[in-house]
């Protein structure tokens, strides 16, 4: 594996809110400050593969980058504000901003949406971006939602994406749920789970129905996922952990050597 290729794959992994501290990494360990040049592609594919968001010059809310709204060198574009921008992937910011007039037998249809998967987001994501775009020659629709939750301080970090292709001619509705977690205090543990959706509505479905359908869908995994932690926190992690003495009082380790082992940790008399 060449150099470039094994420093890519480090900041194609990066979790999520630490592809900065990732490349301080990288650049301290080469000691080249220049190696962000090397890995702008890099940079670019996990920008885009993460749904990175950036805040637009003089704007409001932020914008999303992805696969799906890039135009080229480095351009995006943003339906909800009617503008395109160029995006520097090394340093994460916008600039250059521009009108863009969306072209699209579906723009009706993509601006309903727009409205209504914004609403679903802020009521469900405590900090969050959707994008919607046509795709495959204006065929179809790509619904995009990130939602970012950072607290380094605390030593995690977290983000939901998901992404579905909306077909409004026939109203099949597919596409796939990301979640990355990763906690690093005293040790590093990280969460990556993925789960594929398939669903569908009539062909004459409002946005707000399709919206629906994905709420539906995305609700059903949070149920799943709340039940798989509970399961794991009941079952293998508690067999991980010691268990509580008979009397169901937490041992204080620093007096341990003072414990009679019967009687105070058992519970019962002392032996004779």
């Amino acid at each position: 594996m060449s150099r470039t290729a094994a420093l890519s794959s480090f900041v194609e992994s990066a979790p999520p809110g630490e592809l900065a501290d990732v490349t301080k990494a990288i650049q301290s360990i080469v000691g080249d400050s220049a190696v962000d040049s090397e890995l702008s592609p890099a940079y670019q594919k996990y920008n885009e593969d993460q749904f990175s968001t950036t805040k637009l010059p003089g704007g409001a809310s932020e914008a999303l980058i992805s696969p799906y709204n890039s135009l080229e060198d480095n351009r995006y574009y943003d339906v909800e504000s009617s503008s395109s921008f160029t995006y520097d992937h090394t340093t994460g910011k916008a600039s250059d901003v521009r009108s863009y007039v969306l072209e699209s037998t579906h723009e009706d249809t993509i601006k309903s949406l727009v409205k209504s998967l914004g609403t679903h987001a802020s009521e469900h994501y405590p900090k969050s971006s959707t994008g919607v775009f046509p795709i495959e020659d204006d065929s179809q629709i790509a619904i995009l939602t990130v939602a970012n939750k950072y607290s380094p301080s605390n030593y995690w970090n977290g983000r939901w994406r998901s992404q579905y292709i909306y077909n409004p001619t026939s109203g099949k509705i597919s596409g796939v749920i990301k979640v990355d977690v990763h906690y690093y205090e005293d040790g590093n543990v990280r969460l990556i789970t993925n789960k594929d959706v398939s669903t569908s509505v009539n062909a004459s479905a409002s946005a707000a129905e399709v919206v629906r359908q994905i709420a539906n869908a995305e609700k059903k995994y949070q149920e799943d996922l709340n039940k798989a932690f509970a399961s794991l926190s009941e079952g293998a992690f508690k067999q991980l952990r010691r268990q509580l003495p008979i009397t169901r009082q937490k041992i204080e380790w620093e007096k341990v050597s003072g414990y009679r082992l019967g009687q105070d940790i058992g519970g019962g008399g002392r032996a004779r």
